[in-house]
């Protein structure tokens, strides 16, 4: 993309992109019904992204995008102790090192409680948080090198019980979310076009239900219903959705079904856009023989018109077929 005053010319990307790491972890048990794990990461990541032009008045001159190389370290204990029969006590920390933001601790801590009747009911608390990518921060419009990393607190109460030996199963989860420094892609307060930006805190409350019943050893059906509260709208993040599905199985078949309604998605929040549609996908697999499996793929079977992200049109309605090889 030519920089202001520049006139007319073509460029070609080019990139190198590389990354290496390490993951080591150890699990011991000091006494009955307790395990703890010990964990060690190291990660290194990167790249070398230019433009190379191609004609224009920079002809035969290359432009550097990107080289950046990041290192992350981290160190983690988890516990797990059963107390009794009846509770489950877990607990866990993760100190992370980012050779550019710095140090980040992640600890989080729950409870389950196994009830009878097979019914659990389970409460926690987590910390989540995840640094800014190089393409986020260097590469194409809406690039912003200044971003800083989404953090936020997540708390959760869910239910759940196990019926007629297992065939029907169904939950219900209440969350509520507490975030800070959201990466969002929203209008640049100091000028034209779009920036990668951290949005600010957010708030979202919801509930999820979910069930599911095997009706016999060909056929299962499964549904869940998520109702999102947010204070402040999420781009992407859906006020209401519906999904139902079924599946069938007999001798070398597998066929499977669904439905999902999604209503209130913010496709961007300033101005407020959202999106209702309906999406029916289908999906069939033969096993031929024990190492060939074909399968064929309906997506938007519907031919719904929608977005995801405002300005990126998803794809009507798809077919798609192939081959599984399994040696």
């Amino acid at each position: 993309t030519p920089s202001a005053g520049e006139g007319p010319q073509d460029a070609r990307f080019n990139s190198r992109d590389h990354m290496m790491g390490v993951s080591l972890y150890q699990s011991t048990r000091f006494f009955e019904g307790n395990r703890i794990t010990f964990g060690f990461d190291w990660f290194r990541y990167g790249g070398h992204a230019w433009n190379e032009y191609v004609s224009g008045e920079n002809a035969g001159t290359s432009a550097d995008l990107v080289d950046k190389q990041e290192d992350e370290l981290a160190g983690y204990v988890d516990l797990r102790q059963d107390i009794r029969s009846w509770l489950t006590f877990n607990a866990g920390l993760r100190v992370d090192h980012h050779s550019r933001v710095g140090t980040e601790w992640v600890p989080q801590v729950g409870l389950a409680f196994h009830l009878p009747q097979a019914m659990e009911l389970k409460a926690s608390a987590s910390k989540g948080f995840r640094y800014p990518i190089l393409r986020e921060m260097y590469m194409f419009p809406p690039q912003n090198p200044d971003l800083q990393p989404e953090s936020m607190w997540n708390y959760e109460l869910a239910f759940s019980q196990q019926l007629m030996n297992g065939r029907l199963q169904y939950g219900v989860n209440l969350f509520f979310i507490d975030g800070k420094n959201l990466i969002q892609t929203l209008p640049n307060p100091n000028g034209s076009g779009m920036l990668n930006q951290n949005s600010g805190e957010i708030e979202n409350a919801g509930v999820e239900v979910q069930a599911a019943y095997r009706i016999d050893r060909h056929w299962s059906v499964d549904g869940n219903y998520s109702y999102l509260h947010m204070k402040n709208p999420v781009i992407a993040a859906p006020e209401h959705k519906l999904y139902a599905g079924a599946s069938f199985s007999q001798g070398r078949w597998n066929v499977s079904t669904c439905l999902q309604y999604i209503a209130g998605l913010y496709t961007q929040t300033a101005p407020v856009v959202t999106e209702d549609f309906v999406l029916w996908n289908l999906r069939a697999t033969f096993r031929v023989n024990r190492w060939l499996d074909i399968w064929a793929r309906g997506e938007n079977l519907l031919a719904q018109k929608y977005e995801i992200n405002a300005g990126y049109p998803m794809p009507r309605a798809t077919v798609m077929a192939g081959i599984n090889l399994n040696f």
